[in-house]
């Protein structure tokens, strides 16, 4: 397996999308006039839209300025599997150019579609959320996300073919095909999970390869929440920069904000497309100021197929001021989902926090899962994580017990540490299952 030899790439033009670079009273003033076509437009098309407000006693016609938006109900996932599987679409059939659709592990399939209009949105915002990540026109892009149903690989496929980049349409699984095409097409960026890239980059040092070594410059990850810790782990395992990208399907797919590889500071919202909320995620009554951390709401603005409006995310996270798109306020990293929250005898804690305190431990790896049992009355949570090749019986034993304090110390639970033996436990091929409730229904 030979490396394909560097070549020089010429600067091609990459300028920014005019809505890039908008003051903020001009992006407000669009999302104002956006707002309230959306809202009629929703309203006039989609009957549950109309049932809802009917309902709450609110007309589009309420909505004078943006906080008005908080009279209006939220949208659930549970709204789109009651309407399954078109009944949320606002457009004819005929006019529905594409159709995506969850995986459904949780329940009926979450459905949605786009028109060519969408689309070609969707491309635009993707294609801007790999510029701000580093990613350039002419360069090679390895996309291992999904293909399918799912939005994650077309949605990036399309957006780095908006930006000029040549795809290589490689889809997950396959780790050993991956670490060949990585090889012999040598890539400039790779788009694919953050968990994904470490079992690529695992795959590769088992194979007697150095990762450092690749053509990889850039890597752009989405789909799962991840932290500043694993960040620094794949950009010291590959020699690169790692930037988030963030989307989901009920709201667009892949592209809906995208962080920058100056700053590495949160991904921005495109919000000439989207208006952002945080509510008090145990309050939804109360839409949050900017900086406070709740759940993350998005509405769409521009949507032909598929209006959602004030969906609820289940994201936490927080708004704060843009930098490298001033305009534009950027999402905090994501701490969690509020439907992934573990309450363990009354202490929140999410997976999140524990690969950031574990990633602290000298000798333990970013493989791990947290498996719920129930012995007795209590519930009782063991953390299964995997000890480094160079880590022995001795420090595993010691590092066991410095996660365990710190977990007690910044989460407030006492928990089970189990270090197992390397390449012990499930590597990921997409999004990877954390949490493992074995208590009996």
């Amino acid at each position: 397996m030979t490396q394909a030899p560097a070549e020089t790439i010429p600067d091609l033009p990459n300028p920014l999308d005019p809505e890039e670079t908008m003051s903020r009273d001009q992006i407000e003033s669009i999302q104002l006039t956006r707002l309230q076509e959306t809202l009629a437009y929703a309203y006039n098309r989609v009957p549950l839209y109309k049932e809802k407000y009917d309902d709450a006693g609110v007309h589009p016609s309420d909505l004078k300025e943006l906080t008005d938006l908080a009279k209006f109900p939220f949208t659930e996932k549970e709204d789109l599997r009651r309407t399954y599987p078109f009944g949320m679409f606002a457009v004819p059939r005929e006019e529905v150019a594409r159709i995506h659709a969850s995986s459904g592990t949780t329940g009926r399939a979450t459905v949605v579609g786009y028109t060519k209009s969408d689309l070609e949105n969707w491309a635009r915002l993707g294609a801007r959320c790999l510029r701000l990540s580093g990613v350039k026109p002419g360069w090679r892009v390895h996309n291992a996300y999904g293909y399918g149903l799912f939005t994650g690989g077309l949605g990036a496929h399309a957006a780095a073919e908006q930006l000029g980049a040549t795809v290589i349409p490689m889809s997950g699984g396959q780790t050993e095909k991956q670490i060949t095409l990585i090889q012999d097409f040598a890539p400039d960026a790779i788009l694919c999970t953050p968990t994904y890239l470490l079992t690529i980059g695992d795959a590769m040092q088992r194979a007697g390869l150095d990762p450092r070594a690749t053509s990889l410059k850039k890597a752009v990850l989405g789909a799962e929440p991840w932290t500043a810790e694993m960040r620094r782990e794949l950009e010291e395992m590959f020699d690169l920069d790692a930037c988030d990208i963030y989307g989901l399907s009920e709201v667009m797919g892949p592209g809906v904000a995208g962080e920058s590889d100056e700053f590495k500071d949160g991904s921005h919202i495109w919000e000439d497309h989207f208006r952002p909320e945080i509510v008090d995620a145990f309050d939804e009554t109360r839409v949050l100021g900017d900086g406070e951390h709740g759940e993350l709401v998005f509405t769409s603005l521009t949507k032909q197929a598929l209006p959602i409006i004030r969906y609820r995310t289940h994201d936490l996270t927080r708004l704060l001021p843009g930098t490298a798109r001033p305009a534009h306020r950027r999402m905090g990293r994501i701490t969690g989902r509020s439907d992934d929250m573990i309450i363990l005898r009354g202490v929140n804690l999410f997976p999140t926090q524990i690969e950031e305190l574990l990633l602290k431990v000298d000798g333990l790896s970013p493989h791990f899962q947290l498996e719920i049992t129930r012995p007795g009355r209590m519930d009782q949570l063991a953390v299964k994580v995997e000890r480094r090749d160079d880590c022995s019986s001795d420090r595993a034993a010691a590092a066991a017990a410095e996660l365990q304090k710190l977990i007690k110390i910044h989460v407030g639970s006492t928990c089970r540490i189990d270090v197992v033996d390397p390449e012990s436990l499930p590597r990921s091929v997409g999004k990877l299952k954390r949490i493992h409730d074995l208590r009996e229904k």
